[in-house]
């Protein structure tokens, strides 16, 4: 073996981790947040957390990634710690397909269809396929799929060229000598664990040792250390993703530690007394191929799970005691994890749903100012105060994160949810600082002991009810991402700007009058123009959602083709809204 070799090794090694990223990233994209809503709705029922477990990780081809999701899921709220316990189990299952998939390398047959079960039979196919999809597809999804191809490709060459640069170990009676070290159990699962931590992956991991196993150099009691302490590397993800989580969230990687740990104990200590009392397994000494790495791989993590499953809460407990309570303070929890950044789909959802919490706070300080104007109470101000601080504080929170999530590999369908989330958060915050402005003019009018005239009072609570729906639809429409109930929004603006001119020419009709003050005049027009703008953003966010679905951003575009074209619905909503928020006779 040469160095030109070596080369070739690690050239293998950066196919096989490359082509492993490609294909996990298109499968992520491909199952959007289906996968990750499942999740949320676990129940406590350990066979079906198992199932569940074993199958996403089967999807996602990546036991690391869903432990980051569950690290993530916990210290957001989402899950509870003793939920994860069985996914967990599952997740170690579902990465021995991989193994499976890589052991087709080893087939050895003249048989046309047996043939066609290696991966370099079929492999260069679904490259071509893949490619093909890639560059043609229209469809979102199909360009996904092409990309789970193509990857998978990449994936199955890297271990092709991984095999030949290490054939020829086969003949060196120096990496004969090499290999027998790995005779002491011990240092075989030290091995295993440390290799598997540094490239942070078990598959990978994995296949790396298949690929040795073809030189016929690795036997059985070789192989079993390593592959148990593969399972114990692949925790290091999970470590990694719980630096700066709470308590509940580090516990979720101590469980996935304990789980791998404990087992590799009990399994191998049973495999060596029972050795020790047969007098020494026949096949020990045989020479392992990849099917046999495969095996032993799922063997390990199906028995360990039937060990330690009827012990979930015993490892739930051993969790809580490595990482123990320091007080007894409430931790707060954020949906918005760095972690979910890997699952992009999970995260945009992840995103709406806090910008819902940022609309419904919007809609509370919104209806507390109408309340203040009415009859002023000074929790209530305190209170929209400290709301306003708060959806501020949502603003910053959701317009950093989305960002870093542009950033990401994103499907059409995240892009376009992320365009109006960045869109919509700023309309809310608005209405947030809007609701502080009446506020400010519900304070002046306390302090100053002045205060609407009966015909100002009737007038405005007609405007009030009009804006109030305004901001409740399109909050509702945004939630529900509902299309039918955002192109009502438009026409309800339009009577609010309406009815915003006649109450303000009103107003001064009874200035000249001398009905009204100059002073409480400056107030008038303040709390019109705020209602105004209010009802503004509203529309900007309707249009928003409009426009986003229909894959165009031009709002200007949009409203004046809406103001113009006066279709039926429109002009039927606008007849509606006008009559129903019509002004009480001068």
């Amino acid at each position: 073996m040469d160095l030109f070799s070596v080369f070739s090794l690690f050239g293998g090694l950066a196919f096989f981790l490359y082509g492993m990223h490609a294909m996990t990233a298109g499968l992520e994209k491909l199952a959007g947040g289906k996968l990750e809503r499942t999740l949320k709705k676990m129940t406590s029922n350990p066979f079906k957390s198992i199932l569940l477990g074993a199958g996403i990780t089967i999807a996602i081809q990546s036991s690391s990634a869903l432990t980051v999701m569950l690290v993530g899921l916990v210290n957001s709220g989402i899950m509870q710690l003793g939920q994860t316990v069985g996914v967990i189990m599952g997740s170690n299952i579902g990465t021995t397909l991989t193994a499976w998939i890589l052991s087709l390398s080893g087939i050895q047959s003249d048989n046309f269809f047996l043939r066609l079960l290696k991966p370099e039979s079929f492999a260069p196919v679904f490259a071509l396929i893949g490619i093909v999809m890639m560059l043609a597809a229209r469809s979102a999804k199909r360009k996904d799929l092409g990309n789970i191809l193509v990857g998978f490709s990449v994936l199955m060459f890297g271990m092709q060229v991984m095999g030949d640069a290490v054939s020829p170990l086969a003949d060196m009676p120096e990496f004969a000598s090499i290999l027998t070290m790995f005779s002491n159990p011990l240092l075989g699962v030290l091995t295993g664990a440390v290799f598997t931590g540094v490239i942070q992956s078990s598959a990978a991991s994995v296949g790396i040792l298949q690929a040795l196993s073809l030189t016929g150099g690795i036997s059985y009691e070789m192989a079993i250390p390593i592959i148990m302490g593969q399972n114990i590397g692949t925790c290091v993800t999970a470590l990694l993703s719980s630096i700066g989580v709470n308590r509940n969230a580090k516990r979720v990687a101590a469980v996935h530690i304990c789980f791998n740990i404990i087992g590799t104990v009990v399994l191998l200590s049973l495999y060596y007394l029972i050795d020790w009392i047969c007098g020494g397994f026949s096949f020990a000494k045989e020479a392992i191929n990849p099917a046999g790495i495969a095996g032993i791989h799922s063997i390990f993590n199906i028995l360990t799970t039937i060990l330690l499953l009827p012990c979930a809460k015993l490892l739930e407990k051993l969790a809580c005691l490595m990482v123990p309570n320091k007080d007894n303070r409430e931790e707060k929890y954020s949906l918005l994890e760095e972690r979910f950044l890997q699952t992009p789909a999970f995260a945009v959802e992840q995103s709406h749903t806090v910008t819902v919490e940022m609309a419904d706070l919007a809609w509370e300080a919104f209806r507390l100012a109408l309340q203040e104007i009415n009859q002023y109470d000074e929790k209530t101000a305190q209170r929209i105060e400290e709301l306003e601080t708060e959806i501020d504080q949502y603003e910053d929170k959701l317009g950093t994160y989305l960002v870093k999530l542009s950033s990401q590999s994103l499907s059409l369908e995240d892009s376009k949810e992320i365009s109006k989330l960045l869109h919509s958060i700023g309309n809310f915050e608005r209405i947030g600082d809007h609701a502080v402005n009446l506020l400010d003019s519900a304070k002046e009018m306390h302090e100053k002991k002045i205060g609407f005239t009966e015909d100002a009072k009737k007038e405005m609570e007609v405007l009030f009810q009009a804006v109030e729906e305004i901001v409740r639809i399109a909050i509702e429409a945004f939630e529900r991402n509902d299309l039918n109930l955002a192109e009502k929004v438009e026409p309800l603006e339009q009577v609010v700007d309406k009815l915003k001119l006649k109450l303000s020419s009103r107003h001064i009709e009874r200035l000249q009058e001398g009905k009204c003050t100059i002073e409480m005049g400056f107030v008038h027009a303040d709390i019109l123009l705020n209602l105004e703008r209010i009802a503004d953003h509203c529309s900007n966010i309707a249009v928003c959602l409009i426009q986003t679905n229909e894959g165009t951003f031009d709002t200007h575009e949009y409203l004046h083709a809406v103001k113009d074209s006066e279709t039926s619905a429109f002009m039927e909503d606008y007849e509606m809204y006008k009559a129903k928020y019509a002004l009480p006779q001068a």
